[in-house]
């Protein structure tokens, strides 16, 4: 497979300098080892894009920060595929042992780097030189498979060097598409990161090694032949012993990262959803992590949810939407004041809510609100909620309990664009809470936040709030709500268009159990001490976020 993001000023020679190519003696026809040669060209692509994509999606999710991810996993890979373009120049002597042996090593490296980058995380809690040295072995081994193979498609019939590179060209970029789509629609959801990722390597081994052994056989001494045959089985062996031991590797792996008490684990088509603790007791025990990032500690999340949701309800709040929010929680606190007509929940993933109302532990830390009637549930993108012109709806209170901003798909719901559409969907006199980052270990972060609003003409309240230190989560983000920090730095906006909103604990509601209007205004000033004055906005063209 080649870079498809560089321009291509220089092509690989057809054959070694001050050689000439003899045509290879072939069990087939010309015309039909050609076509062998350039549909191994289009599986080999398809399969070096699926490792290309694993590593960008694992490192991502492990590591965070999406953008940094893709920047650094494709660069290193653009930079190694040069390095092993010029290494393949010594195989050129030898093209049929050299490309069989290229891709058992690619397949064994491409199909076992998922669970090697899982592995490193879970027990040495740092992935980031294991995704660094993974993209950059691949990418030396996809960057030397075109000198190669432009060779090997010589020896099967002579034609001139333009039209080989376009021929090995086009089924290369035809072999990304496929890869490319089927990563995501097939892989991933139907096999997940690991299981694919060594099918994938399975299938690379199997095509490169039947085109070098069957039909480059002649090409390979009877030495080289039975080394690149003991090669390839030991590397199928060991894929497919991988890949049967799969499972038990992820539930160690598991318990490694989360501790031993994992009740539940599953992928959804958004995320992985993990809910820790024991089956039956207090829910205070409970743990849930979405994508390795700590989202609702048992222990103190009611300090959390209470800062978020009482504030704003300190007002007209017959009708109330929560965006994000589908463990229920928040809902929890919007639905303990009797007059509260209805309440919306816009949440991405269908998992989340199945999990809020189903699991014992968790429908019973959120006081059963899924079983209330005044509460209904949209499982839909928050951003495209707002915007279609049937959900313009007005809401005296709009509580947004979305993922840290730093984490690059939560970008958008933290944007100008956002709030603008949020605003709109408000009642006079409404009131919208935001989770904005920790403002004392991020102040940056949640003074952009502050910023954004204020530019989508809201004016802002700044608060935060405390709790107990959370424990280990993958990634930056370690709190419940996202906030990226530990939990005693919970940072929030309280925001409003007509005036500055007061922040007061309404004394006529249910009194919360770690909030009053005294604690809101220490709070209040505590925060203002962090202020970083003169951030500009985020905007979807222009996100400030990091």
């Amino acid at each position: 497979m080649i870079d498809r993001s560089a321009p291509r000023r220089v092509l690989p020679s057809p054959e070694p300098q001050g050689t000439v190519t003899v045509p290879a003696a072939l069990p087939v026809r010309p015309r039909t080892g050609r076509l062998l040669v350039l549909a191994t060209v289009f599986v080999c692509a398809a399969c070096g894009l699926v490792y290309e994509l694993e590593l960008l999606a694992l490192g991502s999710y492990l590591i965070g920060d999406s953008v940094t991810q893709a920047s650094v996993v494709l660069s290193v890979m653009v930079f190694a595929m040069g390095v092993g373009s010029l290494l393949a120049k010594r195989l050129r002597s030898r093209p049929a042992f050299g490309f069989g042996a290229v891709e058992a090593v690619l397949a064994l490296l491409g199909g076992l780097s998922a669970m090697a980058l899982y592995a490193s995380f879970a027990w040495l809690g740092e992935s980031r030189p294991v995704l660094i040295a993974f993209s950059f072995a691949i990418g030396v081994l996809i960057g030397a498979e075109i000198p190669l193979l432009m060779v090997l498609i010589q020896r099967v019939r002579r034609q001139d060097a333009g039209g080989a590179v376009a021929d090995l060209f086009a089924a290369d970029y035809v072999g990304a598409l496929v890869g490319g789509l089927a990563f995501p629609f097939l892989l991933l959801p139907v096999f997940g990161q690991l299981t694919g990722a060594m099918l994938t390597g399975v299938v690379n081994a199997a095509v490169g090694g039947a085109l070098v052994l069957w039909l480059f056989r002649r090409d390979l001494s009877r030495r080289g032949r039975w080394l690149l045959i003991a090669v390839n089985l030991t590397v199928l062996a060991l894929l497919a012993t991988a890949t049967v031991l799969v499972d038990d590797f992820e539930r160690v792996a598991r318990r490694a990262v989360y501790g031993g008490e994992v009740r539940v684990a599953v992928r959804t088509e958004v995320q992985e959803l993990v809910l820790t603790g024991p089956p039956t007791g207090s829910p205070r025990s409970l743990d849930l992590y979405l994508d390795g990032r700590l989202r609702v500690s048992g222990y103190d999340e009611y300090r959390y949810h209470e800062a978020l949701v009482h504030p704003a309800m300190s007002g007209p709040h017959q009708r109330v939407l929560v965006l994000g929010g589908g463990d229920g929680l928040a809902a929890r606190e919007v639905l303990r004041y009797p007059d509260v007509a209805s309440v919306t929940v816009v949440e991405l993933d269908p998992g989340v809510v199945r999990l809020a109302r189903t699991d014992p532990m968790l429908s019973a830390l959120n006081g059963r609100v899924y079983e209330d009637p005044r509460l209904g549930v949209v499982t839909e993108d928050a951003f495209g909620w707002l915007r279609r012109p049937a959900t313009r709806d007005r809401f005296d209170v709009i509580v947004s309990d979305l993922p840290d901003p730093g984490i690059t798909p939560s970008t958008k719901l933290y944007s100008q664009e956002f709030y603008g559409l949020a605003v709109r969907a408000l009642r006079p006199g409404g009131r919208i809470a935001v989770h904005a980052g920790p403002p004392v270990t991020r102040p940056h972060t949640y003074w952009t936040v502050e910023s954004t609003l204020r530019s989508a003409g809201l004016r802002t309240a700044p608060y935060s709030a405390g709790g107990r230190l959370s424990g280990f989560a993958a990634g930056p983000d370690r709190s419940p709500g996202g906030s990226g920090a530990p939990s005693q730095d919970w940072g929030f906006l309280l925001a409003a268009r007509e005036r500055v909103p007061a922040l007061r604990v309404d004394h006529e509601a249910p009194r919360p159990r770690s909030l009053s209007t005294r604690v809101l205004a220490d709070a209040a000033r505590d925060t203002e001490r962090t202020r970083i004055p003169g951030l500009a906005p985020s905007t979807l063209s222009r996100p400030r976020y990091s």
